[in-house]
């Protein structure tokens, strides 16, 4: 999400006269986009902000600001306490974004911070390198309120974009000959433009170029429907692959969570999903940790790892974010605690990741071509629809954006490795429902 709001801000400035430099030292403007999902986010920002005093030293007018979410959490400890910071402007208000910045050259701080119950840009042309994979923001904001989450009070409640202008910029991508788009929201499930949901904004999406993948996070498990399912089925083009964030495997931190699904519901979900959708992967969110937590509580998390076998997981500690609601807890599992327990969850998924991609060796895969393996040129590297990494040998007549057959030899946890057996495009006519 920060990826696609730097691709805002970029189109922002790039049509008010800037232009962007890789090199640190000629630039004017320098502005951090940050997140405030976990403290480890924020004291990297604090980290940059400190190596970032050198040149403030040097180059006294260079602007120096925060964007997104820690701006608007943090302004007055930015703009107070952090010297060099010029301005602090949230997710909402980056429109204005020249505006403060002319405001901080002529030596006053810019500041905007207001969240927005409207402001979705979508008639903002967002700035993109060439590619193949594009970052889309259908939806801003979320409504959940989910007790550890700080989204709600930083990015303000629900708001989606029109269908039309999703598919109006997923045309101008195909049409630049990008191969793969990522529809993005804090709950994309939540969809909703004029009763048009996200199920019917997917398949409008999938229709717009049959050779074009089309892909989505992150989706919450109250709102995942049978309809979103057979959108998935029904359309080859949709990546087999579900982002579905479990956060813990016990009910009672899951209340706690305000996650509003039981453990039950989950899987009975994972089921479906499994049974409309040959094939589909899932990966997941868990959090290690959270208030109150028991040692039980943990071993459920563990059980439903096991049980619905992910392909791919994000685990973290659990972090105290100041104005959630989880914040009033008492933070009572010790750091130590958290950590042993982290580690088990990843030691366990490493472990399911490695017997799943195992179950991969002498079958074959379509591949979309990323680029080179970042180990060595002599190996190109792309993924999978259900999001798996494969790599396999360069060949004279493959190229980055190319959907290539791969027959897979070998396979660690995190990714697949094997030969190509030909070229292909993505079916235009065929559906994946039969």
């Amino acid at each position: 999400m920060n990826l696609a709001d730097s691709e805002v801000v970029m189109g922002i400035l790039k049509s008010n006269g800037y232009e962007a430099t890789e090199d640190l030292n000629k630039a004017n403007v320098v502005l951090l986009n940050t997140c405030s999902v976990r403290d480890n986010a924020e004291q990297r920002i604090y980290g940059r902000l400190g190596n970032l005093s050198e040149l403030k030293n040097k180059k006294k007018d260079t602007v120096i600001g925060i964007l997104g979410c820690m701006a608007e959490r943090l302004r007055e400890d930015l703009i107070e306490k952090k010297k060099i910071v010029d301005l602090v402007v949230g997710p909402d208000e980056y429109r204005r974004l020249p505006e403060f910045i002319d405001t901080a050259f002529a030596g006053e701080k810019g500041i905007g911070v207001k969240l927005s119950r409207t402001e979705t840009y979508e008639d903002i042309i967002p700035f993109r390198e060439e590619g193949i994979s594009a970052w889309l923001s259908v939806m801003r904001g979320c409504n959940k309120f989910c007790s550890f989450c700080v989204v709600p009070y930083t990015r303000g409640r629900e708001r989606s974009r029109s269908l039309s202008s999703i598919v109006d910029e997923v045309k101008q991508l195909s049409d630049r000959n990008f191969r793969e788009v990522t529809l993005l929201g804090q709950n994309v499930n939540s969809y909703n433009d004029s009763g048009n949901d996200f199920a019917d904004l997917l398949a409008a999406a999938a229709k717009v170029d049959s050779n074009m993948r089309i892909r989505f996070t992150t989706s919450h498990p109250q709102d995942l429907s049978d309809k979103l399912l057979y959108t998935i089925a029904e359309h080859n083009n949709i990546c087999n692959y579900i982002h579905l964030p479990v956060q813990s495997g016990s009910n009672r931190i899951l209340e706690l969570m305000n996650r509003t699904y039981t453990i039950e519901h989950y899987l009975g979900l994972i089921d479906k999903a499994r049974k409309l959708i040959p094939g589909v992967s899932f990966s997941t969110d868990i959090i290690s940790g959270f208030p109150s937590e028991t040692f039980e509580d943990h071993l459920m998390t563990l059980d439903v790892m096991q049980k619905v076998r992910y392909d791919g997981a994000y685990m973290f500690k659990y972090s105290p974010r100041e104005g959630t609601k989880a914040y009033k807890m008492e933070d009572d599992v010790t750091e130590d605690e958290k950590a042993k327990r982290l580690n088990d969850i990843i030691e366990l998924q490493q472990s399911v990741s490695y017997e799943v991609n195992q179950e991969t060796i002498g079958k074959e895969e379509t591949v979309l071509v990323e680029g080179f393996s970042r180990k060595s040129d002599e190996y190109f590297s792309g993924r999978t629809d259900t999001n798996k990494v494969v790599v396999f040998p360069v060949a004279s007549n493959i190229k980055v954006g190319d959907y290539v057959n791969v027959k897979i030899n070998r396979a660690t946890s995190a990714t697949l490795f094997g030969g190509i057996i030909q070229v292909e495009v993505l079916p235009k006519a065929e559906t994946k429902l039969k």
